[in-house]
C-alpha cells in the first residue's frame, strides 16, 4: 500500500511538472498548405485586442506559393488566449489578382470608437514584382477597418496616391514602382506628442532595376487624424533597405528593423527616429541580429515587472532556419535574451503580447504550415 501511495504522488508531481512546462510553451498549426481551399499560406501578421480576442492574418495563395498570382487575405480568430481558433474567413478576394502583405493595427485613440477600430492595410498588384520593377504594372495600397473586434469589415479604401508616389500619383516624377507594407503588424503611438499616430513601415523601389536591388528603400507612412489622410516619411537612405517592421520604445523613439535585400550584410538594419518616424536620427546594422535575406518581427512587451523589446527571425546568416526570439532590456542596445523556438526551416514571423505574462508568435514553418506558438515571459527569461 505504501508503495502505491508513493507511486501515486510521484505520478502527480510528474503531471504537475508537465502541465507547468506545457503552460509556459505550446504550439499548434493554424494554416496548412493544401487545406481550406488554398495551395499555400504565407506572410503572417497578428494582433491582440483589448477584449482578449486575437486576430491572425495570412495570405491564402490559391494555385501555389509564388508571390504573384491569385492571392487572398484570410483571417482566423481566437477568443481564449490562443488555445482554440476559428475557421478561416476570407477578408480580401481580389479575384484572380493579388492581395497581400496584411498589416493590422488597432486605433485606441479615436473618440468615435472608444472600444477601438482595427485597421488592416494591404497591397494589390497587377503584375509580378519583377514586372513592376521594370515599369510594367502597378502596386496599390489599401485598407479596411472593423469597429466590432473583427467580426465585420468596411469596404476596401484605396490610399495609394497619398502614400506611394508612382506614375499615377500627384508626384509621378518620383517614379516609385514596387511597394510593400511591413509585412507584420503596424503600430500606433499611445502617448507623447505623437499620441494617436498610426504608422505603417513599408518599402518601395525607385526607377529602373539596379544590381543588388539597390533601387529599394524602406520608409513609412502615417496618419495623425485616424486614417482620414496620410503622409510619408523620409526614406531610409540605405540602398537595398526593404521589408521593415517597427516598435515604439519606452523613450518615445520609433525603431524600424529592416531587411537588406542585397544580402551583402547579414545583419538587421536599424533606423531610429525621435520625431515620430518622419525622419531618421541614427541608422546602423546590428551585429547581434544576424539574418539571412528574410523578414523579421519586432514588438515591445510591457507588464508591471518587465519592459522588453522582442525580436523574432531566423537566427542564421545563410539559411532560413532556427526561428529564434531575442529580447533586449535596453532599447535594443544589446540582445542577451535568446530562445530558439524551432531549429528547422522557418521564415516570416510576427509577435504580439497576449496578456500580462504571455507572448504569441505566428511563424512560417518548413514551407508547409503557419504555426502559432504561445510562451510565457518567465520561460523566455529563464
Amino acid at each position: 500500500m505504501r508503495i502505491l501511495i508513493y507511486s501515486f504522488f510521484f505520478f502527480i508531481c510528474i503531471l504537475q511538472l508537465f502541465s507547468q512546462k506545457h503552460s509556459e510553451f505550446s504550439g499548434q498549426i493554424l494554416f496548412e498548405n493544401g487545406q481550406e481551399d488554398y495551395a499555400c499560406y504565407r506572410i503572417p501578421a497578428i494582433v491582440q485586442l483589448k477584449n482578449g480576442k486575437i486576430l491572425s492574418f495570412v495570405e491564402g495563395r490559391v494555385n501555389g506559393c509564388d508571390d504573384f498570382g491569385d492571392v487572398d487575405i484570410v483571417m482566423k480568430h481566437s477568443d481564449d488566449g490562443g488555445l482554440n481558433w476559428s475557421k478561416q474567413k476570407i477578408l480580401i478576394n481580389n479575384r484572380s489578382s493579388q492581395a497581400g502583405n496584411p498589416a493590422p493595427v488597432v486605433d485606441y485613440h479615436d473618440p468615435l470608437f472608444p472600444s477601438g477600430r482595427i485597421f488592416l492595410f494591404f497591397n494589390t498588384g497587377t503584375q509580378s514584382e519583377q514586372d513592376v520593377r521594370n515599369g510594367n504594372g502597378d502596386r496599390g495600397v489599401w485598407l479596411i477597418t472593423s469597429e466590432d473586434f473583427g467580426s465585420n469589415w468596411s469596404p476596401p479604401k484605396e490610399i495609394t496616391r497619398q502614400v506611394h508616389f508612382n506614375k499615377h500619383s500627384p508626384h509621378p516624377e518620383k517614379d516609385w514602382r514596387t511597394h510593400a507594407n511591413t509585412p507584420g503588424h503596424a503600430i500606433q503611438f499611445n502617448e507623447g506628442v505623437f499620441k494617436g499616430r498610426i504608422y505603417v513601415p513599408a518599402n518601395h523601389s525607385t526607377g529602373n532595376p539596379q544590381s543588388g536591388f539597390n533601387e529599394y528603400n524602406a520608409y513609412g507612412y502615417f496618419s495623425d487624424d485616424h486614417g482620414k489622410s496620410w503622409q510619408v516619411s523620409e526614406e531610409v537612405p540605405i540602398a537595398s533597405s526593404n521589408e521593415a517592421i517597427g516598435a515604439i520604445l519606452p523613450n518615445g523613439e520609433l525603431m524600424l528593423n529592416i531587411r537588406q535585400q542585397s544580402g551583402t550584410t547579414k545583419e538587421r538594419l536599424i533606423a531610429r527616429s525621435k520625431n515620430g518616424g518622419q525622419s531618421w536620427d541614427s541608422i546602423y546594422f546590428d551585429p547581434e541580429l544576424i539574418t539571412p535575406v528574410c523578414q523579421s518581427s519586432l514588438f515591445l512587451f510591457e507588464n508591471t515587472a518587465h519592459t522588453l523589446l522582442l525580436y523574432s527571425g531566423p537566427n542564421s546568416t545563410e539559411e532560413r532556419v532556427r526561428m529564434t526570439v531575442k529580447g533586449s532590456q535596453n532599447n535594443g542596445a544589446t540582445w542577451p535574451i535568446k530562445k530558439e523556438i524551432y531549429p528547422g526551416i522557418s521564415a516570416y514571423s510576427d509577435l504580439t503580447q497576449i496578456n500580462e505574462s504571455q507572448i504569441g508568435l505566428l511563424f512560417e514553418k518548413e514551407n508547409k504550415t503557419i504555426n502559432f506558438v504561445l510562451f510565457s515571459i518567465d520561460w523566455l527569461l529563464n
